[in-house]
């Protein structure tokens, strides 16, 4: 019980330090802004407070004795104090602004350095919508509570206490009051405060939720089109879009209850001032003018709780995305590399006894697999679709740790060579092929930023794109649109095959990414890519027999293990599964060329 309560505790201090922890991204120039900006406030407030007891002179004073000269005196004083008051608040605001977007821009910096460094396990659990939602909304949220933090936060309290002091010394009898009113105020927010903190959270949640539908209706909208299920994905959003709305009121009315109460006691603040302060005139005991000032330090003091108030929504709000932008931060990625690295001396792989599932909780995708491929070898893998073919794949580059056993290249094992290293020296083409916005030139230098024309046009012509380049009226400096919609399914794969062959890989990885290319121009693609790539392993997954039947090992996956390894004559005699599919696909006359 005693461990629970300190863990609480320690929990509890955690999440209150949220906010602080993203101010070591105050950098350079909004440190020195950071700092003027509440100066420049203590300036403002301290014009603001000197107002009322300049004007119950001229009242007390001046007015009182009919003494025009020194109402003007006054007067001007008063006008000088508002004008550098005017002065001290604009400075103030603009020292909070390049304060709180410098911050805003170093932690979406930060945190989108750090999602880069997330292996594909974080970056599964966190999931895109959630990860797009703090860098925008969530970083937002914390901007402008810095804002607010910079203003307000040191306006509300040194008016508050300064309207006191001021007031106090005024009439230290009729102050009293204050000892009645502030109390009252503050027990009601720290109260509806605590309701709706966890209203917050669950705001920022529901909006990842409207990200995730909006993503994938947008993402996803050929295939809710070609099903009919229009009203399938609108029945979705509008559920997710309902469910936002009902808490953002939710956590909106409890706040609002605030407002007609601080009214309530500042209204009832004001008239038991007038009350007992004209009795206390009537009687000699204080002026006119004080009474006058009293109330506008009353105003000023009222004023300062409206602030907090303002201030504690923002906090919660920002406290409630801090904590999930720090999460992302204090995320350690899974997959992590040695402080002492190795050397690739070639680029043999073996694989030896390698299982792997995608989490604790899951089956094995893969389960024991083994196999040696030499460097210069061109390795076939094939088999049905979610049999493990692209997770195979995924764990040479480390996108995925293994589970068990282990993967070496060159005899060494990947895990102590370094990630740069590693991924600089494969090549991989995906079976998602995602092109940039930008030109054709510019996707295909992606692979290499330093590579010349030359480089550029010999990747286009070795994958089989320069034809279809060369036809466009820009030709290289050709515009892809976003996702690449101005292109086929062929062209895409031919491009991301050029992106990487452009890289000059020691080992050459294609995930199913001739599969949208007719035989004919498939065939010229293998045989440029045997040439271009003979110094090089290469893997190649693929759906098509056609696709590995001329590699000199071919692998046949069966549902997350190896059932067969052989040459194409070799499996059509001894693989039962590799036979089918080669029947299926070429038909019986491909068992005519093994006898």
């Amino acid at each position: 019980m005693v461990l629970s309560e300190d863990n609480n505790f320690k929990l509890n201090i955690r999440r209150r330090l949220t906010l602080i922890k993203l101010l070591k991204y105050l950098k350079g120039s909004a440190i020195i802004c950071a700092i003027l900006a509440p100066l420049s406030m203590c300036l403002e407030v301290a014009m603001d407070l000197l107002q009322p007891t300049l004007l119950s002179k001229i009242i007390d004073t001046g007015v009182a004795n009919g003494d025009l000269n020194y109402v003007l005196y006054i007067g001007i004083q008063m006008v000088i104090a508002a004008v550098v008051g005017l002065i001290a608040g604009s400075a103030c605001s603009y020292f909070a602004a390049v304060a709180s977007m410098n911050l805003g821009q170093e932690v979406r910096q930060g945190l989108f350095d750090k999602i880069q460094t997330l292996s594909f396990v974080e970056l599964d659990k966190l999931k895109t919508s959630s990860l797009i939602t703090r860098l925008t909304n969530d970083i937002t949220q914390v901007q402008m509570m810095m804002n607010m933090a910079l203003r307000m936060m040191v306006r509300a309290p040194l008016t508050a206490i300064g309207g006191i002091i001021m007031a106090y010394i005024l009439s230290p009898k009729l102050s009293t009051i204050f000892l009645i009113a502030i109390p009252i105020i503050t027990v009601s927010v720290l109260f509806i405060l605590k309701k709706s903190l966890p209203l917050f959270t669950k705001v920022q949640q529901n909006i990842d939720n409207v990200n995730t539908v909006m993503r994938e209706s947008i993402l996803g909208v050929k295939v809710i089109k070609a099903f009919a299920i229009e009203n399938t994905q609108k029945s979705r959003f509008i559920e997710a879009n309902e469910e936002l709305t009902n808490t953002s009121i939710k956590s909106q009315n409890m706040n609002l209850i605030l407002w007609p109460m601080a009214t309530l006691i500042m209204n009832l603040t004001v008239v038991c001032v007038l009350w007992f302060g004209g009795n206390m005139v009537n009687t000699g005991d204080l002026e006119i003018g004080k009474i006058v000032a009293f109330i506008n330090y009353l105003l000023q003091i009222m004023g300062s709780v409206v602030m907090v108030i303002n201030i504690m929504i923002g906090y919660s709000r920002a406290k409630a995305s801090a904590t999930r932008i720090n999460e992302v931060f204090e995320t350690e990625t899974s997959i992590k590399e040695k402080e002492n690295t190795k050397t690739i001396e070639d680029f043999d792989i073996e694989f030896k006894n390698v299982s792997f599932r995608y989490n604790e909780h899951s089956e094995n995708v893969l389960e024991n697999i083994s196999f040696t491929a030499k460097q210069g070898e061109t390795i076939g893998i094939i088999g049905s679709t979610g049999c493990g073919k692209s997770s195979f794949v995924n764990l040479i580059p480390r996108l995925y740790d293994v589970s068990s056993g282990e993967i070496l290249i060159g005899k060494t094992n990947i895990k102590d060579i370094s990630l740069s290293q590693l991924r600089e020296n494969i090549g991989i083409v995906l079976q998602e092929n995602i092109l940039l916005s930008g030109t054709i030139e510019s996707n295909i230098r992606f692979g290499n930023e330093n590579a010349s024309k030359e480089m550029i046009v010999d990747s286009a012509v070795n994958a089989q794109a320069y034809e279809f380049i060369n036809n466009k009226e820009d030709k290289f400096g050709s515009e892809v649109e976003q996702r690449a919609k101005n292109l086929s399914g062929g062209q895409k794969q031919r491009l991301s095959i050029a992106r990487t062959l452009i890289r000059n890989p020691k080992i050459f990885i294609m995930d199913d990414s001739s599969s949208a290319l007719d035989m004919a121009t498939e065939a010229k693609l293998q045989n440029s890519i045997k040439e271009t790539m003979k110094d090089s392993t290469v893997i190649v997954i693929a759906q098509r027999i056609s696709g590995v039947m001329d590699a000199d090992k071919i692998i046949v996956m069966d549902d997350g293990k190896i059932a067969n390894i052989g040459t194409h004559k070799e499996l059509l005699k001894t693989s039962e599964i590799y036979r089918s599919i080669a029947v299926s696909q070429l038909g019986e006359e491909v068992l005519e060329s093994v006898g």
